[in-house]
């Protein structure tokens, strides 16, 4: 079934970027654990999702298709507008490098999960993010 695009449209502006459900997720997970973070924190360059700024530990839960999970298979499937999604995911996936290779440099632990490790492994995930923290 084709959608129009309209219907496109609107889907796309239903896209948020902050509080996203893998976010919300994780971050549930996390105060469970008595792990206290800030969110989306301007003082940090990227704007991490979740940051622990006291122990340098920047996290971001990146959706597959914003940020480009297997980038060469799924640039293949897009039908239309490829001149727009395609240069505009790819260079997600470049801020995306940069953003880490800064934080690294500057001492930063960084931690990135796709969405879909999140929704599978929630307590994987925040384990992970616990050692980190804990510096385990």
């Amino acid at each position: 079934m084709h959608k129009t695009k309209e219907q496109i449209s609107y889907n796309m502006h239903q896209v948020k970027s902050k509080d996203t459900k893998i976010e919300v997720m994780l971050r549930k997970e996390l105060w469970s654990r008595g792990l206290r973070y800030q969110k989306n924190s301007k003082k940090v360059f990227g704007k991490p999702d979740i940051v622990f700024i006291g122990k340098k530990v920047a996290v971001f839960c990146d959706s597959e298709f914003w940020h480009g999970y297997d980038w060469d298979n799924k640039k293949k499937e897009f039908k239309s507008h490829q001149d727009f999604w395609i240069p505009k995911i790819e260079r997600n996936i470049e801020r995306d490098k940069e953003v880490t290779e800064k934080l690294e440099s500057e001492g930063w632990i960084v931690l990135r999960f796709w969405g879909n490790e999140i929704k599978k492994d929630v307590a994987g995930c925040a384990e992970i993010i616990e050692k980190a923290v804990k510096g385990d």
